[in-house]
């Protein structure tokens, strides 16, 4: 297997991954929930005694998750198409395109919005902090990098 196709396999494993738990949360699922939200502090003069400390910044309806679950899924088979994992790798100059947007996405998305996501971000000392930090902003990186390599190859 070449490092193209290799690449290309492990690119399209970890988005479709990442679609197929969209879709669980879509579909009302709660495992991990927690932990993929940006959440702020509630303030404590409207805190309930023995509430939550922090809330979550914004709760996304399933629809809208599940829009996010077919980009990724979407991503995933441009990433096979154009690593050859169905047959001759697609040259277009559309998917390549397609793919240097999404790497340029996902740098923008490790970088973060300087206040709840991403590296440089102010919020934290909530579970999705902790998981931003470690996991979330780094695999942005690192998937960017590969997409980006792929639609410069």
């Amino acid at each position: 297997m070449t490092p193209f196709l290799s690449l290309a396999f492990c690119l399209s494993a970890v988005f479709a991954l990442l679609g197929l738990a969209h879709v669980y949360w879509a579909l009302g699922g709660r495992l991990g929930l927690q932990a993929t939200l940006p959440q702020l502090p509630v303030p404590p003069d409207q805190r309930r005694p023995g509430g939550p400390a922090q809330r979550n910044a914004f709760t996304p309806s399933p629809v809208a998750t599940l829009a996010v679950a077919v980009v990724l899924l979407g991503v995933a088979l441009a990433v096979a198409l154009r690593g050859g994992l169905f047959g001759a790798p697609v040259q277009h100059a559309a998917l390549r395109l397609l793919l240097g947007a999404v790497a340029l996405a996902l740098f923008a998305r490790a970088v973060g919005d300087f206040r709840l996501v991403g590296f440089f971000k102010r919020v934290k000392g909530s579970a999705f902090a902790r998981m931003d930090s470690r996991l979330y902003s780094p695999l942005c990186v690192a998937l960017g990098a590969g997409l980006g390599w792929m639609a410069l190859s």
